[in-house]
């Protein structure tokens, strides 16, 4: 290729960087698919009718399926989730133990978000103390958790934590608990429970794949055209080195 010299450098920073932002183009738009799938699963699955508790353990994919509950929560073993925002407003979510009478089974249910606007105060929330009816869904988060911290098992309860496996939870207090977090329904048990099914809608993903691939495009461009120039500036001084000679 005599028309195209574009150096040993460009060559090897285009061998390294152009598939690495096609391949994120693609992750995107993997990742939106995955968002689009979700959303469509929850929209069915939300306007079913609820299952018992005992049903739900044998589905194999609970994401989204609404459940109800009868039973009590273990105010004892609060769990706070810590940078949730609402509004602009910073808060938590409360999670609590909650024991299935009729299953006999604990699940960890989100009763929703509370505001903490002084984080030299504690958050202050209420449990109810008698027996309760509650419908919730099953959350099932797209994609690993990326946690700050780990679950600071041993810590003093209420347990703020950036994020929460409920499997560590019910080894920690060797009970027999589902695995998912469960989001209550507004009523009587919740606080604001408002929360988005994705954090970051498909067509988003779209745009950063558009993104990518446009860096991707641009990289390759340039080196074509740096290609191209060089050679031709290689030739034209060989060219006038030749006249010289002569």
């Amino acid at each position: 290729m005599k028309g195209f010299r574009p150096g040993f450098v460009p060559t090897l920073v285009v061998a390294l960087l152009l598939p690495l932002l096609v391949s994120l183009g693609f992750w995107q738009l993997g990742r939106g698919e995955q968002k689009q799938q979700l959303l469509e699963s929850y929209a069915e699955r939300r306007t079913a009718e609820p299952v018992p508790v005992a049903r739900l353990l044998d589905n194999p994919d609970p994401a989204f399926q609404r459940v109800w509950l009868h039973g009590h929560f273990d105010a004892e073993h609060s769990v706070l989730l810590d940078n949730r925002q609402r509004d602009g407003r910073v808060g938590v979510e409360l999670l609590q133990p909650f024991l299935d009478q009729a299953s006999g089974q604990w699940l960890l249910v989100n009763r929703g978000w509370l505001p903490w606007p002084d984080r030299r105060v504690p958050p202050v929330f209420s449990t109810p103390e008698q027996e309760l009816d509650l419908v919730a869904w099953v959350y099932v988060a797209p994609g690993a958790t990326f946690q700050l911290q780990a679950d600071p098992a041993g810590a003093n309860w209420p347990r703020l934590v950036t994020a929460i496996e409920p499997g560590k939870l019910w080894r920690e207090l060797d009970r027999r608990g589902f695995t998912y977090e469960l989001r209550v329904q507004t009523g009587p048990a919740s606080y604001l429970a408002d929360w988005p099914v994705v954090a970051m809608g498909p067509e988003k993903h779209l745009g950063y794949a558009v993104q990518w691939f446009a860096l991707a495009f641009a990289l390759f461009g340039l080196y074509l055209y740096l290609g191209w120039h060089n050679a031709r500036e290689k030739h034209h001084g060989s060219g006038h080195e030749s006249t010289q000679h002569v």
